[in-house]
């Protein structure tokens, strides 16, 4: 791969450090494996223009290569998000996943646990760039009492702090998933408020929806655009069930039976859910691309990711709808909520029911 320039290789170890020092007392052999593993990352990066004019570059990957780089110039023509050199580089780092993403939450609580960090704030996950490291954590967790979840991520934003790449972990998705992809990342770099992670990624699935809407149109693909549409329908419907199953637990650990009693109620539910995504399935005339989410015993911090990434996602949606689709003045609206407190931010958008 190319190799970073001395001047931006010092920039990148200096600005890591300053991270690094802020917390190092209090998370300091994290905070170094994760440093280590954005360094490997970035300097792995390879200009996608000068890949795209290599004729010793693998055609599949041209092709691919070929197709993120006019997504990318789309989503600072048509949708106004950043025009930088994010997306505009491209690494292979020869797994998978880039990282891993451990969840977790008390043993009767849907709430998740919250660890902070410099610049992203206080967020639901803890992410490595080793599956031993997180799936390690996630066992100290669980030996505490913890239900404790990990799960692979194949592609994630630095905020803008550092010029991201477009991953190989990407690559093997649909047109449409890449796409939208790059336009969640993006979002990020609009509008981001440390510690509220359920606001943050509502607001950037949002901008996902849209821009891919707008990305199939433009290039007259209304059959990806059919299917999108189709999947997106199907993704809702699973949400609803798992967010369904997460208010039924919360009231359940509410109630004053023994902790026995609430494992055993607490099992029951889980399968509940898997009964009611059989029938979901029947519906979906066989439609099979969640089985994978019930190869596991499943615990309360499975059940995370679905209020943080859709929790708030009414609420964005129709502020979009009062501005009538105009993204630019859909983002100066949710820049003006951003800097509303937390408490008036989840009384306007992410209010969780009582």
């Amino acid at each position: 791969s190319q190799p970073l320039s001395i001047f931006t290789a010092a920039s990148i170890v200096l600005r890591l450090l300053t991270l690094i020092l802020m917390v190092l007392p209090l998370t300091g052999c994290y905070l170094m494996q994760a440093a280590n593993g954005q360094m490997q990352l970035l300097s792995k990066r390879q200009p996608v223009a000068k890949l795209i004019a290599n004729p010793h570059t693998a055609p599949a990957l041209r092709t691919r290569l070929e197709y993120v780089s006019a997504a990318r110039d789309f989503a600072s023509r048509e949708l106004g998000l950043p025009d930088n050199r994010s997306y505009r580089s491209y690494a292979d780092v020869g797994r998978r996943f880039v990282v891993w993403n451990v969840f977790a939450t008390d043993e009767f609580s849907v709430e998740p646990r919250r660890w902070c960090f410099p610049v992203a704030g206080c967020v639901v996950y803890r992410g490595y760039f080793s599956e031993r490291g997180a799936q390690r954590y996630a066992r100290k967790l669980r030996m505490h009492g913890a239900d404790a979840s990990v799960g692979g991520v194949a592609a994630y934003s630095t905020l803008g702090h550092f010029d991201d790449p477009v991953l190989n972990t990407m690559l093997n998705w649909s047109d449409a998933q890449l796409a939208a992809t790059l336009f969640h990342e993006l979002a990020h770099q609009v509008v981001y408020v440390p510690g509220d992670s359920g606001f943050n990624e509502a607001f950037a699935t949002v901008v996902e929806e849209t821009g891919l809407e707008r990305w199939l149109a433009s290039r007259g693909l209304s059959r990806q655009l059919d299917g999108w549409r189709e999947q997106s329908q199907r993704s809702d419907q699973f949400i609803q069930l798992l967010l369904a199953t997460r208010e039924r637990l919360r009231t359940l650990y509410r109630t004053p039976l023994s902790r026995e009693q609430l494992r055993t109620r607490k099992q029951e539910e889980f399968g509940r859910l898997k009964f009611e995504y059989s029938q979901l399935k029947v519906r979906w005339k066989g439609y099979s691309g969640y089985d994978y989410w019930f190869d596991r015993a499943l615990n309360n911090a499975y059940l995370v990711t679905a209020v943080t990434y859709h929790g708030c996602l009414p609420a964005f949606r129709n502020v979009l709808a009062a501005v009538h689709g105009d993204l630019p003045q859909f983002y100066d609206r949710v820049r003006t909520v951003a800097k509303q407190s937390k408490d008036q931010r989840e009384k306007e958008f992410c209010k969780e029911p009582e």
